[in-house]
């Protein structure tokens, strides 16, 4: 295909794609309201509020929050579009090999959001607000902070279960391997507890509950990459050996049409001595006793 049709196929694949984002956009602008009481329900599960501090708050809250929905519901679109635009110029075993990772990755950044919401979100808001604040002042939430909270816990449980869709990835095209994860294990726990410190409030629980998932998620690619190493490992040896037994009826063959080639030249060789004879026969003087 030439470039410029590249081009415009890349065109018009960004242009569904924008509009798939900018149209949950907008829906979501238009319900922002119960989405947002959505959100804040486990604060005030707890009883605290939510408070907004200035005119304009509100609405950078929504635009925000707009965005942001319209970036997780609309990521399948986008990866759909994206997947359309790549596909083409893969072969088949790469497809079948792509595929179950561009399913696995919005399921399980979608169950990373619902483990946040539902169990840490809660725990969080009560320990945070129990444990370090002063019980004699009351406890309110700003809303914008309160969003921005929320994004951030999202977005870091989120990211935290595309690990194993990640790492399986990299293994299943040969970037990595499962010895090498192996052997870098004690670097993944350092790294996994920096990540956890970094992306989560400072206390020890909500850390672990991001933490421990991580390094869950990474013994679970190990063992996924171990699978996908070891069907590799046997679709290489099926390969090897039907290539050794095409080699092998290849060399029979050639011998064959050797063997056919000799036979025939021998064939040949005697007609043409046969030939000979008789011409010899024919040529030699007659006895004249005769």
């Amino acid at each position: 295909m030439p470039l410029l049709d590249h081009l415009i196929e890349l065109r018009k694949r960004l242009i569904y794609a924008l509009v798939g984002f900018f149209l949950v956009f907008f829906v979501t602008f238009y319900f922002a309201k119960p989405i947002f009481s959505f959100l804040i329900q486990p604060a005030l599960a707890d009883g605290y509020k939510v408070v907004v501090l200035d005119i304009f708050e509100f609405f950078f809250v929504t635009v925000k929050l707009s965005g942001f929905v319209a970036l997780i519901v609309g990521f399948p679109l986008i990866a759909v579009q994206i997947w359309m635009f790549v596909a083409p110029g893969l072969y088949r075993h790469e497809k079948r090999a792509f595929v179950p990772f561009l399913v696995a990755t919005p399921f399980m950044f979608y169950a990373g959001c619902l483990v946040m919401y539902y169990i840490v979100l809660p725990y969080v808001i009560n320990f945070m607000l129990t444990v370090y604040a002063p019980p004699d002042i009351e406890k309110t939430l700003r809303s914008s902070d309160y969003l921005e909270r929320i994004l951030q816990l999202v977005f870091a449980f989120g990211f935290a279960f595309e690990v194993p869709v990640l790492l399986t990835l990299l293994v299943q095209v040969g970037i990595v391997s499962t010895e090498g994860l192996r052997s870098k294990r004690r670097y993944a726990i350092v790294v996994a507890f920096i990540i956890a410190a970094v992306l989560t409030p400072p206390d020890v629980v909500s850390q672990l509950a991001l933490a421990i998932p991580l390094l869950i998620f990474y013994e679970l690619s190990i063992l996924i990459g171990r699978v996908i190493e070891r069907k590799r490992e046997a679709a290489d040896k099926k390969t090897e050996a039907e290539e050794l037994a095409a080699e092998e009826a290849e060399k029979k063959a050639e011998e064959e049409r050797a063997a056919e080639e000799a036979r025939k030249a021998e064939e040949e060789k005697k007609a043409e001595e046969e030939k000979k004879a008789r011409d010899a026969a024919i040529d030699a003087p007659k006895d004249p006793a005769s």
